[in-house]
């Protein structure tokens, strides 16, 4: 059974109702529900969420809207779902602080294989838990330091809030310096499944992580652009 806290956020209530019964089925039973901007907030305030099913056409706000307000108290996974296509509407979501989006009509259960799949890349909570060891392992890039046990990306000294797909794709580039990694490379990795995600996601969350460890972002050092192969983060001191 997954103890995992999701959150969707829809007014058709058809759509709630449908996706609730779905995930419960698929053995997540800590499922609640809202039916606007406002319901979905006061919710993130009082329940630590770890997953949100988010609409983009709401009542009182647009999920795209509402994201950056979300961001600002959790860095919970946010999947929205859009009946819009455009490149423009993929990349406003991923902007605001998405994670991933799924386009309506949708089959319910590529909803519960996302999240999966994004489940098992999480480390576990006790791993969180564990005390700092010889055993921990920090990517010491000298600007950056990424810290798998504790799940932290920290700048300059100080720590910076990292989005989870954001910080699980950072990580994989850590786990494989100096390596060119290719678009399909990544979404295999990083969200497992290649076939149900557009490239643009690969390179919003690339400039994601730029904006986090680079000083200048538009003229990265750590995080390069290998021109028709991929991307390659140049690797610093590993402990």
């Amino acid at each position: 059974m997954e103890t995992n806290n999701i959150l969707i956020v829809d007014d058709e209530k058809a759509i709630v109702k449908m996706l609730e019964l779905m995930l419960k089925k698929e053995g997540f039973q800590h499922i609640y529900t809202a039916h606007s901007g406002s319901e979905a907030l006061e919710i993130v305030e009082k329940i630590n969420i770890d997953i949100i099913i988010l609409d983009v056409m709401l009542p009182d706000c647009s999920g795209f809207e509402l994201c950056p307000k979300i961001r600002e108290k959790t860095n919970a996974y946010i999947i929205f779902l859009t009946a819009k296509v455009s490149d423009l509407d993929v990349l406003t979501g991923f902007a605001t602080g998405g994670d991933d989006y799924v386009t309506k009509p949708f089959n319910p259960l590529e909803i519960a294989a996302r999240i999966k799949a994004y489940l098992r890349r999480m480390p576990a909570p006790s791993a969180k838990a564990q005390p700092i060891s010889k055993a921990t392992k920090l990517y010491d890039f000298g600007r950056f330091i990424l810290d798998e046990s504790a799940g932290e990306l920290i700048v300059n000294g100080e720590p910076v809030p990292c989005p989870t797909q954001v910080y699980l794709l950072l990580l994989y580039f850590c786990k494989h310096p100096n390596i060119v990694l290719s678009k399909s490379n990544l979404l295999e990795a990083v969200w497992g499944f290649e076939h149900f995600v557009d490239d643009n996601t690969v390179s919003v969350h690339i400039r994601r992580i730029r904006e986090r460890i680079e000083e200048d972002p538009s003229n990265p050092k750590f995080l390069l652009t290998v021109r028709g192969l991929g991307y390659k983060l140049i690797k610093g001191k590993q402990i």
